[in-house]
């Protein structure tokens, strides 16, 4: 219907409030993630922002919180590495976004490793951290890690040789992302232990549960602390990882756990949720999207996080 048939359907005035509404409310409005700070997603072990600037390691959702209304970001940090090697890139990073737009702080969200590595960013550089939130990290450690260490002690011919394979492992991931970080899986080995776990929360404790499977403090430093988890191993029969989610949940000993890391361990700060119905790479929505037919959609619950970030002011 033209612009003429509707001023003679409603009148002029009517017309005229009409077009004005439109103009102010677009019907494809979406400001429902739109956070105060650009969000910066951190990859864990092995992680990568996308492979051949096609295939997202968080499959679908850096879209879909752009969609909402938010400004976001994916780090290109070292596929295995410490703790803090990963943090000391992720800084650099930051420091460049705020350097190019302004931005005074960042709102970290980190998966596994993502998460401790994030921790350490918000621990000696509080200036530039609003939030830090955390999804399936191993923040007490891996029984996972645990093993693998037993297997290959210090000292075991093995150690070495089976590092330098993973470490190509690792440098070609970085490289089919376009990445030239840095690789050393056993300094990633011990950061994901329980030993290396606890002497880096001894020394960055900010956030950390006053109980073993507590909660901790919201806030600290300025900076708000947040994590939730999942509890499942095999979560859709056509996943091709959900066999190694599987195994990896058996050396937890009845422990609930996402198949790498135990429901407790991802605790850390302002405990959201730590029992949705997924495994590990479900966290982050892999494989290509596949997961539990009834569990929550992981979009949903990081675009909620995200409204709840806006609503904290962050």
């Amino acid at each position: 219907m033209s612009r003429l048939n509707l001023r003679r359907l409603f009148g002029a005035p009517v017309l005229f409030a009409l077009l004005c509404c439109a103009a102010a409310f677009p019907a494809s409005a979406d400001d429902y993630t739109k956070t105060r700070y650009p969000v910066v997603l951190v990859h864990g072990l092995f992680g990568f922002d996308a492979i051949g600037g096609v295939y997202d390691y968080w499959f679908g959702i850096p879209q879909a919180l752009r969609d909402g209304g938010a400004t976001v970001y994916v780090a290109q940090v070292s596929a295995a590495n410490s703790n803090e090697m990963r943090g000391e890139q992720l800084i650099a990073q930051l420091e460049t976004l705020k350097a190019l737009h302004g931005y005074t702080k960042f709102n970290l969200v980190g998966h596994s490793q993502g998460g401790p590595t994030a921790r350490y960013v918000a621990a000696v550089r509080p200036d530039l951290i609003a939030s830090m939130t955390s999804i399936g990290s191993p923040h007490a450690g891996s029984k996972v890690a645990d093993t693998v260490g037993a297997v290959l002690p210090d000292g075991s011919p093995l150690r070495p040789l089976v590092a330098s394979f993973v470490d190509a492992f690792a440098a070609l991931i970085g490289t089919l992302s376009g990445g030239q970080s840095p690789q050393d899986s056993l300094a990633a080995l011990k950061a994901l232990d329980s030993a290396g776990s606890a002497r880096f929360n001894a020394r960055y404790p900010q956030g950390k549960p006053a109980s073993a499977c507590g909660s901790g403090a919201a806030t600290v430093g300025g900076v708000r602390y947040y994590s939730f988890g999942g509890v499942s191993n095999s979560t859709n029969w056509l996943d091709l990882s959900d066999p190694a989610m599987i195994a990896g949940g058996l050396l937890f000993g009845g422990e609930a756990n996402d198949g790498l890391v135990g429901r407790c361990s991802s605790h850390w700060g302002q405990v959201i949720r730590d029992d949705y119905e997924w495994n590990h790479l479900d966290e982050v929505n892999q494989i290509a999207g596949l997961r539990g037919v009834f569990s929550a959609n992981p979009t949903s619950v990081y675009r909620a996080h995200l409204n709840r970030l806006k609503n904290a002011g962050l």
